[in-house]
């Protein structure tokens, strides 16, 4: 599913239909995407790049001789400008925040860009400073060269570095070490649901990584782990716990997928909402599980499964 028509429908404004010839229509998906990576979030990254396009036709653009960089620029400090108060609201927060999942997107550079910053590299992204995300994912991720960098952040190409070796340092141990075929990948997610869903306290063991973590996103409005949970123990003993809560039953699998990424689920839960489900593998282990709940999240994920 690609980012750019995962269209929030929060916020509505009047906009002419896209015009093939006007520089903004080309350049609106990855603009999308930059904003994404930045916020984690469809529906933010949707208006950020919405308000840009209002800012761009209100302009007089006459004298822009390179429109890309520039919309680059306007959608950074957006975006810069949004993660101020993003910060006061994830403080908030009822329980684990986690970016706003996104189902493989289905085009080339998307898929690159998903390989580079999987959801458990954006998670690690919430722990930078806002202009550390920004030179990291500008430079590293949609390679501008860092005197473009500079630009959008106002600051000067070796800050830009700088603050980019930094985020570097920073990920560099959120990588898995052992990278799984995407087939290896779906099977495991399959194997992970059915010993999950069944209570297989056993087979579970065999699949989680001695120091695997689980995630879960509720955002206080469906029920969820309040708390990161760590451990081969205690994430066992808690996905039992829930199975049994359940009477063992086997959810609806709306999409077998990536998701930002990682090999994942979409399934339709016994409340009659969908849950995504990621994992990050490490050879033949999982180390992470990313489970968002909050219907703010999926909503997006609603109107295009199910509508």
């Amino acid at each position: 599913m690609p980012l750019a028509s995962a269209i929030s429908t929060r916020r509505v404004v009047a906009v002419s239909p896209p015009d093939p010839a006007d520089p903004f229509t080309g350049v609106r998906p990855r603009l999308i995407r930059i904003a994404y990576r930045m916020l984690g979030s469809v529906a933010e990254a949707e208006d950020i790049v919405q308000e840009a396009w209002l800012r761009w036709h209100r302009s007089d653009t006459t004298g822009i001789r390179e429109p890309e960089a520039f919309l680059v620029r306007m959608v950074t400090r957006l975006c810069l400008d949004q993660l101020k108060s993003a910060r006061i609201r994830r403080e908030t927060y009822v329980g684990t925040w986690l970016p706003e999942p996104v189902l493989d997107p289905g085009d080339a550079a998307a898929d690159a860009e998903n390989e580079a910053v999987t959801l458990a590299l954006m998670l690690a992204l919430e722990s930078l400073s806002p202009l550390e995300r920004a030179a990291f994912l500008l430079h590293d991720v949609f390679g501008n060269p860092f005197e473009e960098v500079a630009a959008a952040l106002g600051r000067d190409a070796t800050a830009c570095r700088q603050l980019a070796s930094r985020a570097r340092t920073h990920l560099r141990d959120r990588r898995p070490r052992f990278p799984v075929a995407p087939e290896r990948g779906q099977a495991m997610a399959d194997a992970f649901l059915a010993a999950s869903r069944s209570g297989d306290v056993s087979a579970l063991r065999t699949m989680l990584a001695d120091d695997v973590v689980l995630y879960a996103d509720g955002g206080g409005r469906r029920p969820a782990a309040l708390n990161p949970i760590y451990g081969l123990d205690k994430v066992s003993r808690f996905l039992a716990g829930v199975a049994a809560k359940h009477g063992n039953a086997m959810p609806v699998v709306l999409r077998r997928c990536l998701i930002d990424g990682l090999p994942g689920l979409v399934t339709m839960e016994d409340d009659q909402l969908i849950q995504t489900t990621a994992f990050l593998l490490d050879g033949d282990r999982i180390r992470a599980i990313y489970i968002t709940r909050n219907p703010d999240k999926l909503h997006h994920l609603s109107v295009a499964l199910l509508s």
